[in-house]
């Protein structure tokens, strides 16, 4: 299983797949995590990869104490399908 980790030199999260990186990228702010985009390789769309990574970059946005301002529509309709980061919503 691949593992989302936080890229803080290009500011965004990446989870590496058989074909290419799925990436979101951010801004912080003291107390926020702001994801802007989500990418996907084209070859590799509508296998939940990036469901995969929103959730591993919500794992990691919780772990550090923030919360995540939903700054694109995927991760806006992710945080309303998946309750249990309501929490983090803000």
């Amino acid at each position: 299983m691949a593992v989302v980790r936080d890229n803080r030199d290009q500011n965004r999260f990446e989870l590496d797949t058989e074909g290419g990186t799925a990436f979101a990228n951010y801004r912080r702010t003291p107390s926020a995590v702001i994801i802007t985009h989500t990418e996907t390789p084209r070859a590799l769309r509508g296998r939940g990869i990036a469901s995969e990574l929103v959730k591993g970059a919500l794992e990691l946005i919780r772990a550090d104490g923030h919360r995540v301002i939903a700054g694109c529509g995927f991760v806006v309709d992710y945080l309303d399908k998946h309750p249990e980061y309501a929490d983090l919503a803000g």
